[in-house]
């Protein structure tokens, strides 16, 4: 069966909004999108009560959902919740896409993939010397939004992002997926570079994409945040992507 449906799942200190650009042409291409809000980022939830495991029941709850298999499409470190979702649904899920995504290892942490690098001297500091710390969470201040994530995006648009941008529960930050090569593993993946990144740095995208080998690749010349900086050169290579499997 063609699959149809896309959910697309947001990254840290962000939500749905991040998807509207792709939304419209999306659905003429004739998909149907699914652009969900991850428990707690609205602040209906403590932030303790936030984790991997009530993020994973979100999705697969919206895959329940639809009338067919999807492709999930993960921003940033939304690429964690994304492969736990595979893994635990792979017979529901046509593929799985990371831009400037966390598409790790099983067992690995974002954390310690970055601090492997940083012992090798490479600059993978992102906005981490930027965040405000909560008691349980982390909050991006949104001159260092636009700076960070979206320098490269028109001034208008950008400082609106920046300020969409909520508390990140600690509990949905720090996550590690764990999965196997008989169910994430045997799914098509598609890994979209983000070549001028300042969050998940390109030695860091590469890195990933050198321990979890067999995505294909998309190389795009901008910031963190390609929905926003590149829609349209995103959606060609995704639609080409849905095509080709």
């Amino acid at each position: 069966m063609t699959a149809r449906h896309i959910v697309l799942i947001h990254g840290a200190w962000a939500g749905s909004w991040v998807w509207e650009p792709l939304l419209p042409a999306l659905r003429a291409a004739g998909f149907e999108p699914h652009a969900v809000d991850l428990p707690g980022n609205r602040g209906e939830l403590p932030f303790a009560a936030v984790s991997l495991e009530r993020y994973r029941g979100h999705v697969l709850a919206v895959l329940e959902s639809l009338d067919g298999p999807a492709h999930l499409v993960a921003h940033s470190g939304g690429g964690v919740t994304a492969t736990a979702v595979a893994e635990a649904a792979a017979e529901r899920i046509a593929s799985v896409t990371y831009i400037a995504g966390m598409m790790l290892p099983s067992g690995m942490g974002f954390g310690q993939l970055c601090a492997q690098l940083a012992a090798e001297g490479a600059d993978v500091a992102g906005v981490g010397p930027y965040l405000e710390v909560l008691p349980g969470a982390s909050r991006v201040p949104p001159a260092a939004a636009r700076e960070i994530f979206l320098g490269d995006v028109a001034d208008e648009a950008a400082w609106h992002a920046a300020r969409c941008m909520v508390a990140q529960p600690d509990g949905g930050r720090d996550i590690v997926a764990d999965w196997s090569a008989e169910r994430f593993g045997r799914l098509p993946r598609l890994y979209v570079e983000a070549l001028d990144d300042r969050s998940v740095t390109l030695p860091a995208q590469r890195r990933m994409q050198e321990l979890t080998p067999g995505a294909q690749r998309l190389s795009l010349a901008c910031g963190h945040v390609p929905q926003l900086a590149a829609p349209d050169a995103l959606l060609e290579g995704l639609l080409a992507f849905f095509a080709r499997i």
